[in-house]
């Protein structure tokens, strides 16, 4: 087992102290580095080693774009620091190495590879990022870089680390994970890493100068940038102080880089980018096959009823109540009814659960709480076996893993393992571990189990390299408000800086309103469609909350808007099953800041509240209540189209659209190709339908479509389709490439509708009454030449 459990007063003490003064304890001694003298430099066989007075560097090159940097108090062995870290890969896949020069001048020593130039000065100690031609990315402070202060935290002797550095006056720093604060650029502000509900900590921060810094450690972690030209990481508890610079210096290079070396992103099953229904909660199996039944006859597409918690006898045993007599028939019904399904699963336990008293007997649970020990092999198999195994077994789809921060409740999650004692080690180090563990788990045993049907978890709290596990995070518990709407915008967008691109929210929040029980009042139905607008273009499309009815029929001055927008997700079924692929293929990412294609642009470094989804949908949410207008910035492209009316309007420019309550301002940029399928009512329906490409004329532009089984591995396999579409807008002709690769039950010969958007043509989610060329297409290569409009 890991550390003595902390007692209550010195959590406090690291909560409060911490973020303040880093006085944990009276058992404190600071080193402070000035290394004037005293210092020596040795290459190595992948980069360098200083000694300085009270520390220890090394230096590694891991890749042409990525160096490591471990630092180690004096008289520390750093082959010894070497803590687990579940969320890295295995050294030859973070770490492979790259060429590189090793000088000497008169300041220090740099390396340099075909990339990146690292200086460390000799006369203070830092480290000096920049470019091979010498344009300057990041430095750490000249006075005092990095400090290694002593802790005791009952009887457990510890370091808190902490490297300081400088930004640039003109510079935004992302990501960080997911946060309340409404913020996207944290340029003067500070951030708690620490997991709890709502906030989301991942070590990963981006900058507009074009690198990432990758802190690495779980630990409780403090971003610290109050004064604007002061960067501090500051870590509770360390063996190191340890972190990755990573260049791109496009933000896609950094995350592919961050995915290298944490994992890269598998295929969610097809119909998890369907329409998602879920509230709090469905209280028997007959309402849930009643709710079934209604969205088929009324023609809504719906892909996944959730079941959240309340199924169980006790929480954490596999025993279903009486509202669910028959659940085998139940999800056989389902399943005929093309409709999947998602459970709830908790990590934590009744004090009346048979398998809580198993997990105590075998020494399995955290210590002092009812949540088993994600980070011991042998609990993760307990909680396996127990649970989620059966339930999959029986036919369950998903699962919905709430409170993964650890949260033992009613909602006590912050920083919850700060004092507990761990089977890895001691909380204060591994603070923010759980949700890897707990998803990782699951997945890895699902995927073992059966690679016929691919993960898929919805879960509330992540960390570093859990984006490979089949994982996507929700928001969290937030307000059923307008401010509440605005805040989850840019924290998804920096969640999905932070190298994670599957998210989602509860659309119009979870909480009930004290003022309008029923939750119908005509503001929160407007509410409910400006987030549900938003909804239709996150990555997970999903709706939840704590109210009597949540279903799309429910909310009736508003239900012919949510209608539209369900069926525009369903036609866009193509189009966002093809980014899926490449977010698995590409590391790319969906769910897109400005920031991420238009970097240089100083104008885009603080929307948050305007994203691309893949390459061709600029969207621009409408969070105000009451609002008919909306202030959109239009980034520099040749023209952009609105996807309503196919009128176009020159880019790099800020003007006020209309938005009336059914209309969410979406933009497409001039060489944009966007397949649509039919109408459909579930993500597998009409595989065969007609595909309607349109294109957006005025600069060239490329789409890859992809298509597989729509479930299952095999795909990694090979097991898929692309067919690449290129647009030459000079001869004004689509070449539609050779189909490369198959899979069982592949659409040999398919029918493309082409459609030249222009003004009332190609527009809005309806299918286009006329095409400009239809094309039957065997998987050959075909050109098709559009005559202008």
């Amino acid at each position: 087992m890991g550390s003595p459990r902390i007692s209550k007063g010195a959590r406090a003490c690291a909560l409060i102290l911490f973020g303040a003064t880093s006085v944990l304890s009276r058992a404190i001694s600071q080193e402070a580095i000035s290394p004037q003298s005293g210092v020596h430099v040795e290459s190595t066989d992948d980069g360098f080693v200083a000694k300085v007075p009270g520390e220890t560097l090394h230096v590694t090159v891991c890749r042409e774009n990525v160096i490591h940097v471990v630092a180690v108090p004096e008289g520390t062995d750093a082959s010894a620091a070497s803590a687990a870290q579940p969320w890295m890969l295995d050294n030859v896949s973070v770490c492979p190495g790259a060429k590189f020069e090793f000088m000497r001048d008169a300041d220090g020593v740099s390396i340099a590879t075909s990339r990146l130039r690292v200086a460390f000065r000799s006369g203070s100690g830092n480290l000096v990022y920049s470019t091979v031609d010498d344009k300057e990315l990041l430095r750490e402070r000249p006075k005092v870089p990095r400090t290694f202060e002593s802790v005791e935290l009952n009887g457990v002797k510890s370091v808190t680390v902490e490297d300081r550095f400088m930004l640039d006056m003109e510079e935004g720093i992302y990501g960080l994970g997911q946060h309340q604060n409404g913020m996207f650029n944290y340029r003067g502000a500070t951030l708690e890493l620490g997991q709890d509900n709502g906030d989301v900590a991942v070590p990963l921060m981006l900058s507009s100068k074009g690198y990432g810094l990758l802190w690495n450690t779980a630990s409780l972690t403090y971003v610290d940038d109050r004064y604007p030209p002061a960067l501090s990481f500051r870590s509770l508890s360390a063996d190191a102080l340890d972190y990755y610079f990573i260049y791109g210096p496009e933000m896609d290079n950094i995350i592919h880089a961050y995915r290298d070396m944490t994992g890269h992103v598998p295929l969610l099953p097809k119909w998890a980018y369907g329409f998602i229904q879920s509230k709090d909660s469905y209280k028997s199996q007959a309402e849930v096959l009643d709710l079934a039944k209604k969205y088929r006859a009324e023609h809504i597409p719906l892909d996944c009823i959730v079941q959240d918690g309340g199924w169980w006898k006790s929480e954490g045993d596999l025993s279903f109540n009486s509202g669910y007599p028959d659940v085998d028939t139940e999800l056989k019904q389902l399943h005929q009814e093309h409709v999947h399904t998602m459970l709830s699963v908790w990590g934590q336990y009744n004090q009346d659960s048979v398998n809580l008293q198993k997990l105590r007997d075998s020494d399995l649970l955290i210590p002092g709480t009812v949540e088993y020990d994600a980070t011991n092999p042998r609990a993760r198999d307990f909680f396996w076996n127990s649970l989620p195994g059966p339930l999959l077994a029986q036919g369950w789809d998903s699962f919905w893993l709430d409170a993964s921060e650890p949260d033992s409740g009613p909602h006590e999650g912050d920083a919850m393992l700060l004092d507990k004692a761990l089977s890895m080690g001691s909380g204060d180090m591994y603070t923010n571990v759980f949700p890897l563990l707990h998803t990782g788990g699951i997945a890895e045993h699902w995927k073992h189990t059966n690679q016929d049907k691919r993960v898929a978890i919805l879960t509330r709290s992540a960390f570093l390299g859990q984006q490979r596990y089949g994982t996507v995070v929700w928001s969290g518990d937030v307000y059923p408000t307008n401010w509440a709407f605005h805040h989850q915008i840019a924290a998804g967008l920096n969640f999905a800086l932070s190298g994670f691109p599957y998210w989602t929210t509860d659309v119009a929040g979870y909480w009930p309103l004290k003022n309008d029980p029923s939750m119908t009042s005509p503001a929160y139905q407007e509410l409910y469609a400006r987030w549900f607008e938003f909804g239709a273009f996150c990555p997970m499309f999903r709706t939840h909350g704590h109210r009597p009815h949540n279903e799309i029929w429910t909310f009736s001055d508003v239900t012919p808007i949510l209608l539209t927008y369900d069926r525009l997700r369903y036609r866009l079924m193509p189009y966002i099953y093809s980014l899926a692929w490449k977010v698995t293929n590409d590391d790319y990412t969906m769910q897109r800041p400005l920031l991420m294609d238009w970097r240089t642009d100083p104008a885009a470094w603080d929307i948050g509240d305007e994203f691309m989804f893949g390459p061709a949908f600029l969207v621009n949410p409408v969070w105000q209540q009451g609002a008919r207008t909306r202030t959109v910035y239009l980034p520099a492209a040749k023209a952009w189209y609105d996807f309503w009316t196919g009128k176009t309007v020159q880019g790099k420019k800020t003007l006020d659209v209309d938005a009336p309550l059914p209309t969410l301002p979406l933009f497409v940029p001039a060489g944009s190709i966007v397949p649509l399928g039919p109408e459909i009512e579930y993500a597998d329906q009409k595989p065969d339908g007609p595909v309607e490409v349109r294109v957006y004329g005025g600069a060239d532009g490329s789409f890859t479509l992809y298509e597989d089984e729509g479930d299952s591995y095999r795909y990694e396999r090979g097991a898929h389709t692309v067919i690449p579409m290129h647009w030459n807008d000079a001869a004004k002709t689509l070449t539609i490439g050779d189909r490369e690769g198959t899979f069982p039950g592949m659409v040999k010969n398919r029918e493309f509708r082409i459609v030249l958007v222009g003004p009332g043509r190609g527009v809005g989610e309806a299918v286009s009454a006329n095409a400009d060329a239809v094309v039957d297409y065997s998987g050959k290569a075909k050109a098709i030449a559009l005559a202008p409009r």
